[in-house]
């Protein structure tokens, strides 16, 4: 039986299309699950959309729409962009679903009739965009710290979950789970600058905006967004039924993917709603850095960046996708531009990788008609060359592991550079002008070819598309994972397609940066 590894992205807020921001996070977790599946996973994937709150009920009414009617636009638009990135979840969830709903009210029933959640009154800095409260001691000049924009002050009755009963629980749960919260400076961040000075009670319920969930036994009431928002990843597997086979089967969840804005939600309020419930918690958070468009946070109020199906139409899927994932040390914000995306593409897909399959198969074409032959007939050159090809496999699993996604595709473009060196050194059209060296030259082309197999198969995570026109070119059914553990499963006396160009040379004096 396959191990399960369940991945989430955060559910994002559709107040606006999205943006190659949201693609970033999507882009990783996508990379993440398509690996695990190659390695053996039985993969769950979820993505989604967070619809409720008060700025989605302000923005329909301008819109002279439904709230609901406002979301579906914009979750139709989105699922859209994530079929043109060859996003492959499993599951999409909206707060809106009937179904998630119904379980968001037993869970704010069940905390309520433990002691967990209790009424009072909220007085508070509330932030509409960010649907944040804060403390006076927490704004940046007077304003919200997260989005920089005015806050307003609240008072109204509302329920509260004890989020303080829970932070000594917590605190251990960190000590014994050094790993739960990655990069480990996020978990700093948390313990420091807001659990240490304590956790104070959280706002669970309000009364000043309707598009939320009920509180079907205080109807003036909707559930806020921490219970409604954060319990989709077990909702989706069919809780409050502890029962039910997917929960059964799927949680704890291996990895919540998020956005360093977020960590704090996922790592504080997240397992202490858990542990209420008596449930496990996640194995990891990891909070990832954003991508910056000049020197600034990708907005959409900005309105700062393109429709991501531009990139696409312009570079190709594969390109954009390549892009978020090798740019970016994973964790650390990094700088989106379009010159980059272009320096990148012509630099690693279109010199690196599509030049070396190219020259490839064009030479296997022009000296043997397009056939594999492998004489192995080696020299030092390729015990060196295979030594390289090999070790990547477990190279690429140990970065993965870490999820240092941008170094695993690293270490792959290492080992295509050591390919096109090693055309350089054996000059295989010197080779072809020998007859005696016929054989040497059908080793070095196989040597090639198979290291190219080999590469594709481990791409194929971050780089569907080029990997499967790689397989269709090279004529091969040996794609799996478990033919990566010995150099030479490429079928010999074996018929090669044509060869195609990969990826073109883009001319970056045409773009603007």
């Amino acid at each position: 039986m396959s191990k399960k590894y369940y991945i989430t992205t955060p559910i994002y807020y559709p107040s606006a299309s999205f943006h190659i921001g949201h693609c970033y996070t999507t882009i990783i977790a996508d990379a993440i699950a398509r690996y695990k599946r190659l390695t053996g996973y039985d993969v769950f994937f979820q993505t989604g959309s967070d619809e409720h709150g008060e700025k989605i009920e302000r923005k329909a009414a301008e819109a002279g729409v439904t709230p609901k009617e406002y979301v579906d636009k914009i979750i139709e638009d989105a699922k859209d962009l994530w079929a043109s990135l060859g996003i492959s979840y499993d599951y999409f969830i909206r707060t809106t679903d009937k179904e998630h709903e119904e379980a968001v009210q037993k869970i704010f029933k069940k905390l309520y009739d433990q002691g967990d959640i209790y009424k009072g009154e909220y007085k508070g800095l509330y932030c509409i965009p960010c649907e944040s409260f804060w403390t006076e001691s927490q704004l940046v000049d007077g304003k919200c710290p997260d989005c920089g924009r005015e806050v307003k002050e609240v008072s109204e009755e509302a329920y509260f979950f004890k989020l303080s009963k829970y932070q000594d629980k917590l605190i251990k749960f960190y000590d014994e789970h050094p790993n739960f919260i990655l990069p480990l400076s996020r978990k700093n961040e948390m313990l420091n600058n807001f659990i240490k000075p304590g956790l104070e009670d959280l706002c669970v319920s309000r009364t000043s905006f309707k598009w939320g969930i009920s509180v079907d036994f205080d109807p003036k009431h909707v559930v806020y967004v921490w219970i409604d928002a954060l319990s989709n990843y077990i909702t989706s597997l069919g809780y409050p039924d502890e029962n039910a086979p997917m929960f059964q089967k799927y949680w704890p969840a291996d990895l919540h993917l998020v956005g360093k804005e977020i960590v704090r939600f996922h790592t504080i309020i997240w397992p202490c709603m858990l542990m209420a419930l008596n449930l496990s918690l996640p194995k990891q958070v990891f909070g990832h850095g954003w991508l910056i468009i000049d020197g600034g946070k990708i907005s959409k109020s900005l309105g700062n960046y393109k429709d991501p199906r531009e990139y696409i139409q312009d570079y190709g899927v594969d390109a954009v996708r390549y892009y978020a994932l090798r740019e970016v040390p994973f964790g650390s914000d990094g700088n989106f531009s379009e010159s980059a995306l272009i320096n990148r593409t012509n630099s690693d897909l279109a010199n690196t990788l599509g030049n070396l399959v190219n020259r490839t198969i064009s030479m296997s074409q022009k000296y043997f008609d397009g056939v594999t032959l492998n004489p192995k007939v080696r020299e030092e050159i390729d015990v060196d060359l295979i030594a390289n090809v090999l070790a990547l496999k477990e190279i690429v699993e140990e970065k993965m592991t870490e999820l240092k996604v941008n170094e695993a595709l690293e270490s792959i473009m290492e080992v295509l550079k050591k390919c096109n060196k090693y055309i350089d050194d054996t000059t295989p059209w010197t080779l072809a002008k020998d007859e005696t060296k016929k054989d040497r030259l059908a080793t070095v082309l196989y040597n090639l070819l198979e290291s190219i197999r080999i590469c594709a198969i481990l791409l194929s995570p971050f780089i569907p598309t080029t990997s499967k026109k790689i397989f269709a070119q090279l004529n091969t059914k040996e794609t799996t994972y478990d033919t990566l553990s010995s150099f030479g499963k490429l079928e010999e006396n074996h018929k090669l397609n044509q060869p195609e160009i990969l990826f073109n040379r883009i001319d970056i004096k045409n773009v603007q940066a």
